[in-house]
């Protein structure tokens, strides 16, 4: 059933595809030569010659639309991911076209009724198909297009499938019901659907009800069942999915990627890399060396306050650990007399006998972190990411909060994600490394232009920081 309803909809697909291109075609050779006193053209086109261009525009571009998987049954894509497709099949098809109508001698044609044809196809494919793709979704909304899911589980992995298949019914996933593994939890229900049986069952189950698709669901130390199942489900027509149980390892960036042709899932991997690396680092230096040019007066009135008010050097330098974990001299304006540490390094404290007299005016307002612009311009740190810590206590913190290494797969920042969610001072470390790691696998230019305009507004005050 679902494979009819698919080819349908498919050739659907390409004749909405080809009417939009061919719409797009004759309103481009309208408006390029339609208006001689706007768009002078010394000679219009025999009407033979943009026949056969249009022609060939309409063969191209459902050919490209395929050649980027535009035709492939595609639920969960999203309609970024349609638009973004069709800008490939667009650009592919425009290059094919100018080539081809050489080839073909067809090279007279005007170049600018080729460009506006192109931008108006662009525009006129991406959004019919948006158009498509959401009429399809509230049909299934509705009941219609659905595809028939059976899922081979009855445990977490198999409760986290049904859930997302409630949520999003957009997608027309229906379960027809779930085999588990014993008969002990035959005849129950999971979340609303019926265990009609066992894994043993599957053949019968597949053959009695109209199944379009059998998810498997199955923990890791049930991976013995596969090659049965798929000897089973390789005598029906209905596709296979593998839902992979390995994302309980995952610790960062999770994922599937391929090697070779080979598929691989990949559980933890660097954060910021390649253009975005690039990107980041073109961020860090633009508005570090705006805000050191903007900020000049006040870090001289600071660093005047510091040497007139106590003994020892304006700026403090601390080991902290960075990016892979090494280490680098963090600098500071010095908040605390010179002997502070002399029984060992310790967190500071709200009212801290070791501050000089400027010293918890300068931690309660951040001012004593603004000589790590400096820092951040010469690449030890960034402008946004965890913040570093010392040595000495993260030892004592990689023994006791899993995954805590993990934020040095960044830079260590001036002001973080934990850090304007009020995570500073003597929050709880376990908490500001789930925000770290929030902070990392979601990272793009946009975040890290929000937390510095959330520090820049709200920042430099708050009751944590001492």
């Amino acid at each position: 059933m679902f494979k009819r309803h698919h080819q349908i909809f498919t050739a659907l697909r390409v004749v909405l595809d080809v009417l939009v291109v061919a719409a797009a075609f004759a309103i481009a050779h309208a408006l390029r030569f339609g208006f001689p006193e706007v768009f002078p053209y010394p000679e219009i086109p025999p009407r033979g010659e943009t026949l056969t261009v249009g022609i060939l525009a309409c063969i191209l571009w459902p050919l490209c639309l395929r050649s980027v998987g535009l035709y492939r049954a595609q639920r969960q894509s999203t309609a970024v991911d349609e638009v973004f497709g069709v800008f490939k099949a667009t650009a592919l098809g425009g290059i094919l076209l100018v080539t081809v109508t050489y080839f073909f001698r067809q090279d007279r044609y005007s170049r600018g009724a080729l460009v506006i044809f192109t931008v108006l196809a662009f525009l006129g494919v991406g959004a019919t198909r948006s158009l498509f793709k959401e009429a399809l979704r509230a049909l299934r909304r509705r009941g219609y297009n659905l595809r028939y899911v059976l899922v081979l589980g009855t445990g977490r992995l198999a409760k986290q499938v049904l859930a997302q298949i409630d949520a999003h019914r957009e997608l027309g996933f229906r379960p027809v019901g779930c085999l588990s593994l014993t008969r002990a939890r035959v005849g129950t229900r999971i979340d609303g659907t019926e265990v009609v049986g066992t894994v043993r069952d599957l053949r019968g189950v597949l053959f009695r009800q109209q199944i379009d698709q059998v998810l498997v669901a199955l923990p890791t130390r049930c991976f013995h069942h596969l090659p049965r199942i798929m000897e089973i489900c390789a005598d029906t027509t209905v596709d296979v999915k593998l839902v992979p149980d390995v994302y309980q390892y995952a610790t960062l960036f999770g994922g599937l990627e391929e090697f070779g042709g080979l598929p691989i899932v990949n559980l933890q991997s660097a954060g910021v890399l390649g253009i975005n690396a690039v990107a980041k680092r073109a961020f860090d230096l633009l508005f570090s060396a705006v805000f050191l040019a903007v900020l000049s007066p006040l870090l001289v009135l600071v660093a005047l306050a510091v040497k007139l008010t106590s003994r020892g050097p304006i700026l403090y330098r601390q080991e902290r650990v960075g990016l892979d974990g090494k280490p680098f001299a963090m600098l500071k304006f010095r908040t605390m007399r010179s002997d502070a540490e002399e029984a060992g390094p310790r967190f500071a404290e709200r009212a801290d006998p070791r501050a000089t007299p400027i010293g918890g005016y300068l931690r309660r307002t951040s001012l004593d972190e603004l000589p790590q612009l400096l820092n951040v311009l010469i690449g030890d740190m960034s402008l946004v990411g965890p913040r570093p810590e010392r040595p000495v206590f993260i030892a004592r913190f990689r023994r006791r909060i899993p995954r805590y290494q993990l934020r040095h797969m960044v830079k260590a920042g001036m002001t973080g994600w934990a850090q304007i969610h009020g995570l500073r001072g003597k929050t709880s470390i376990a908490k500001r490394v789930e925000y770290d790691l929030y902070y990392i696998e979601h990272w793009s230019l946009l975040l890290d232009l929000r937390i510095l305009l959330r520090t820049i507004a709200f920042g430099f005050l708050s009751r944590n920081a001492y």
